[in-house]
């Protein structure tokens, strides 16, 4: 398991295939080709991006 990137909390639930929710902060993050991609979920369901918030190193992930 890994931390997240924004509370580093280790409450990251899975809720899909590549998919991670933070139960801390309430952001969702899925993963490709090894790097973590940050969303913020809006009121009506849609996503936001959070990843320029955060350096390519907080972004990778290594397992």
């Amino acid at each position: 398991m890994f931390k997240c990137p924004n509370c580093k909390s280790i409450d990251v639930g899975k809720i899909g295939v590549n998919q991670y929710y933070c139960w801390n902060c309430f952001i969702e993050m899925t993963i490709s080709k090894g790097q973590i991609n940050t969303h913020q979920v809006e009121e009506d369901g849609t996503l936001s991006s959070l990843d320029d918030l955060f350096s390519d190193d907080e972004r990778t992930i290594n397992l």
